[in-house]
């Protein structure tokens, strides 16, 4: 496989697409696409278009600024039995545009605005297959001042780049170094699987990160900066309200260079009997959407980036963000 000109055949196609090209000319007619909630699962490029269409309305100037892109074979999953995807590329950044009419009921700022995209392509015949596409609205909503959340216990703002400058890879894959970062993620996996459900230290899993390391979370959650911080405001919460999370398989595996990506549709399976980002506990069964973007230094983790539909898990609890959003846009209800 040619990864060199998938690479840079994607980030084409990607680019033509924030600029206004027609889906149809982007998207394979059998394309699917899974994205974060309200979009959800679309099939055929129609449906696709929708998407596109309802964000250039609201950002007419979109411009797409990636800060990180690589590809590589999709390594498989024994817990995943449904065919996968031979190989992928993987894509970080934020859409960049005057913000001049409402997003989903998102009051428009009339002003410049980034909405962070986590993305996951497989392309066929010089066109896409399928797509994956994480955008975080609740980073919109908190940029438009109606964020429907609690403050978040990390640090809000835009997601930096890669700290080595080096996340776009345009060049050949190196396939070597990226299998060898991938092992290591799954290590840190296992090692985080491995949790008795009462001490923290149960999971041996700070040998794999560095002293320091960044952990960017969806809004909602925060950025951290190493391990005491990364317990404080994500890990501890996090275990307290899905004390039997479990991880049930990765649609993409893949490993280029330094930089290793994983994710699930869903990632995580979980019970929420704990309060989480001040949503009391239900009780109920949660799917996650997840997808998480590694950069090691050596052999230890110095950066991940983890989108998150955090929507979608509200929505599963009962709790309707977008409505919320509404109340506190000046939507009040008046009627039960």
């Amino acid at each position: 496989m040619d990864f060199t000109t998938l690479k840079q055949q994607a980030e084409q196609i990607l680019q033509n697409l924030a600029q206004g090209t027609a889906a149809d000319q982007c998207y394979h007619p059998q394309a699917t696409w899974h994205g974060v909630h309200p979009f959800n699962e679309r099939a055929g490029t129609a449906a696709i278009a929708e998407v596109w269409q309802t964000l250039r309305a609201a950002l007419p100037d979109l411009e797409r600024r990636t800060t990180l892109l690589v590809a590589g074979e999709n390594l498989p999953d024994a817990r995943v039995s449904t065919p996968r995807t031979p190989h992928m590329m993987a894509c970080m950044g934020s859409y960049q545009g005057t913000f001049v009419a409402d997003l989903l009921g998102i009051p428009a700022t009339k002003g410049v605005v980034h909405l962070r995209f986590c993305e996951a392509h497989y392309l066929e015949d010089g066109k896409i297959m399928h797509s994956t596409v994480m955008l975080d609205f609740l980073d919109l909503m908190r940029q438009a001042g109606v964020c429907p959340l609690a403050p978040s216990l990390g640090a809000e703002g835009q997601w930096q780049p890669p700290a080595n400058g080096r996340g776009v890879k345009l060049e050949a894959t190196q396939s070597e170094q990226g299998h060898t970062a991938m092992s290591r993620v799954l290590e840190m996996h296992a090692a985080l699987g491995s949790f008795d459900g009462k001490n923290l230290d149960s999971m041996p899993h700070s040998q794999y990160w560095t002293d320091d390391f960044l952990w960017y979370g969806p809004t909602g959650i925060g950025t951290t900066r190493g391990l005491s911080g990364f317990r404080a405001h994500h890990q501890i919460p996090f275990l307290q309200a899905f004390p039997d999370r479990a991880g049930v398989g990765h649609y993409i595996r893949i490993g280029d260079g330094d930089i290793a990506v994983t994710g699930g549709w869903p990632s995580v399976r979980a019970t929420h009997t704990g309060e989480w980002l001040g949503m009391a506990p239900t009780g109920r069964r949660i799917d996650m959407r997840v997808m998480d973007f590694y950069r090691l230094d050596g052999d230890k983790i110095a950066e991940n980036w983890v989108p998150i539909d955090v929507i979608h898990m509200a929505l599963q609890m009962g709790v309707d963000l977008f409505g919320r959003m509404r109340h506190r846009a000046g939507a009040h209800p008046t009627k039960l």
